[in-house]
């Protein structure tokens, strides 16, 4: 009976040995995988400050900044305008960027016209990532 009382305990012993090791490899893991998720997320965040930052120097170099500030209207509307009714619209700035979309944030059509003329000199030489790293940034003006 002793004995069976020993290799019982002895066999306890071993299982919760075990378990401690296997809990050990796996708070290991875990830690790995937390490290490689972090080091993912920061090479997002910086290539994403960087295509903010593109963005905005485009929005300077290419004189959309004479008629648009990023808090207030100044001839047309403000960047937190424009980002926040392409948000709420669902629209596509890019598109509108390109001449392929309609103008939702200022519909007048003598201001239309006057943005379309300015567009078309401004932004018809820009590629499709330039025009992306420019809408990023205006969506990032909150």
């Amino acid at each position: 009976m002793k004995k069976s009382i020993l290799m019982l305990g002895l066999a306890a012993f071993m299982f919760v040995s075990c378990g401690d090791k296997k809990k050990e490899e796996v708070k290991k893991e875990v830690e790995t995988t937390i490290e490689k998720v972090e080091a993912v997320a920061k090479d997002v965040v910086a290539d994403a400050g960087a295509t903010v930052t593109a963005g905005k120097k485009l929005f300077t170099e290419k004189g959309c900044i004479a008629c648009h500030q990023e808090m207030v209207k100044v001839v047309g509307p403000s960047i937190k305008d424009i980002a926040a009714k392409y948000a709420s619209e669902k629209g596509n700035m890019v598109k509108f960027l390109k001449g392929e979309a309609a103008a939702i944030v200022d519909t007048n059509p003598g201001q239309v016209a006057i943005m379309k003329a300015n567009l078309d000199g401004f932004v018809k030489d820009l590629s499709g990532d330039q025009l992306a790293s420019l809408a990023t940034y205006m969506r990032s003006v909150k």
